[in-house]
């Protein structure tokens, strides 16, 4: 996908100019917000927007909030978009921190790379329409449809002191799939603009059962998720000091309708350190999540799970949210190991519009693999034409990297545009991500 138009803008209600006062204390109802504006080749335009608005309440908590309510709507002109509610508070219920996530995501084109990583073998030329017709395939070559509709409520509170929490939560996730509506990406196209009608990998690893024809077209996860939360951080939405650590454990049960039952455990230690006092610090995170019982759906698989969701989705390995630089989807298994480093350097402070603002920056360096394989075996009959080393190369899968630099818009602490440009060093994984969106990464 190329994306050939971004427009980023940050708005708020009153204008009274630039100062370099003390930072102001907020009390009550302000917000943020980020029209957006894009176009990819084969989705369309994306038009849009989103909102978030948080209660101070008599500021005397600030930057803590009371309440925080986050709307977002967004369409790509083909069909594509998001669509969610998210709501965060630590005043309905006293005493607990309250979560709850409303969502409904399609995606006309969902990237699908095979499993296991470098053992799933991509070729970027496939999908490069600038390549020879005996070359290339289609762009559409490894992506799928994919609609999601997520209902999500989590809830923490303290277990011990002030530092140790208990979570618990319910996401009720329906998956539906299918093979990328050609015909309507066509629309409006001619010659060789026109997306050839061919059989994809998502097509192939069906017809040949690697993805089974019970789990194709998606289905129903009710899932239940229990664990335990270690917090020190000094700010919750960029930490100078502190560390954050989570042991999350979720299940789908059957006797609640899922079509596959499965457990999966996820370790994530964060960790902060300042470097200079409330400029510059350095930020990690390591996180391994693994299929502790039953089998898991394909579907499910690209799923990171988290204690908290910092966007739209929490999927990867690869992308806005885990590597960036390196392809949504890229880095797929069973379980998976991941971290990411980053100095963050706030390099301006000002107010405007009787809001608080900081400028920031940050380099980043990405890693990750699989560490437990998805059964894979691909039978080739005879009659194919293409050779089983066109897509897979069993035991290639090593740690993938990518490494980048980021920009931070921040009103008032917690309002934050995110600006990112990753690059992977291996070609097989791509070559470089743009992202635009909200939040520091962890």
């Amino acid at each position: 996908m190329k994306k050939l138009i971004f427009l980023l803008v940050s708005c708020s209600i009153f204008f009274q100019g630039f100062s370099q006062d003390k930072e102001v204390t907020k009390q009550n109802w302000n917000f943020g917000a980020l029209p957006t504006i894009s176009f990819d080749t084969d989705l369309g335009f994306q038009y849009g927007g989103l909102i978030n608005l948080y209660d101070y309440g008599d500021g005397s908590r600030y930057p803590l909030y009371d309440h925080s309510i986050y709307l977002e709507i967004s369409r790509f002109t083909k069909g594509s978009g998001i669509n969610r509610i998210y709501y965060d508070t630590d005043d309905l219920i006293k005493g607990l921190q309250t979560t709850v996530d409303l969502s409904y995501l399609s995606d006309q084109a969902y990237d699908f790379f095979g499993f296991n990583g470098y053992d799933a073998v991509v070729n970027f030329d496939w999908i490069d329409d600038t390549k020879p017709e005996d070359v290339y395939k289609s762009r559409m070559f490894y992506k799928y449809d994919r609609k999601l509709f997520r209902f999500k409520v989590d809830l923490s509170g303290k277990l011990s002191g002030e530092h140790l929490r208990w979570a618990a939560g319910v996401n009720i996730l329906n998956f539906k799939v299918s093979q990328v509506d050609i015909e309507r990406l066509n629309e409006g196209k001619e010659g060789d603009e026109l997306l050839p009608d061919i059989e994809g990998l998502y097509d192939k690893y069906v017809r040949v059962g690697i993805i089974s024809q019970d789990e194709a077209d998606g289905g129903f996860i009710p899932e239940l998720k229990a664990g335990f939360i270690y917090d020190t951080r000094d700010n919750r939405p960029n930490p100078m000091k502190g560390m954050w650590s989570e042991a999350v454990i979720v299940g789908a049960p059957s006797f609640l309708g899922a079509e596959s039952s499965f457990a999966k455990l996820s370790l994530t230690h964060r960790q902060y350190f300042t470097i200079i006092p409330d400029d510059l610090s350095l930020a990690y995170r390591l996180a391994y999540q693994t299929t502790i019982g039953g089998h898991v759906p394909f579907y499910y698989q690209s799923q990171v799970i988290t204690s908290v969701m910092k966007g739209a989705t929490s999927e990867g390995l690869g992308g806005a949210k885990s590597l960036r630089g390196i392809r949504r989807n890229r880095v797929v298994g069973d379980g998976f190991f991941y971290g990411n480093v980053e100095a963050r350097w706030k390099f301006a402070r000002f107010r405007f519009i009787n809001n608080n603002f900081y400028l920031g920056l940050n380099g980043f360096f990405d890693f990750g693999r699989v560490t437990k394989k998805i059964d894979v075996s691909y039978p080739t009959p005879k009659e194919e034409k293409e050779s089983i080393d066109d897509y897979l190369n069993q035991g290639a899968e090593k740690m993938h990297y990518s490494y980048g630099a980021g920009l931070r818009i921040v009103m008032n602490q917690n309002f934050i545009i995110a600006v990112d440009y990753g690059r992977a060093t291996n070609a097989s994984d791509g070559d470089t991500g743009v992202y635009i969106g909200l939040n520091y990464l962890f």
